[in-house]
């Protein structure tokens, strides 16, 4: 059977300057909003937090929460 990772969220290990994907799919959620991220346009994460932001407004908002 052939499985599709359409509509999956990846499970991904943030690192540095890119992340390693663990589980496939085809977007990740917002660490504040919720919303997905595809990820191909992934931009945002805290290597710290492992966790993704949806754009820089929602990462300055988390990180601003400690």
């Amino acid at each position: 059977m052939l499985m599709s990772n359409a509509s999956r969220a990846a499970r991904l290990h943030y690192l540095a300057n890119s992340f390693r994907v663990l589980s496939p799919g085809d977007h990740v959620p917002c660490a504040v909003s919720g919303e997905r991220i595809p990820l191909d346009e992934l931009r945002y994460w805290s290597v710290e937090h492992q966790q993704a932001y949806a754009d820089a407004q929602h990462a300055a908002k988390a990180l601003a929460q400690g």
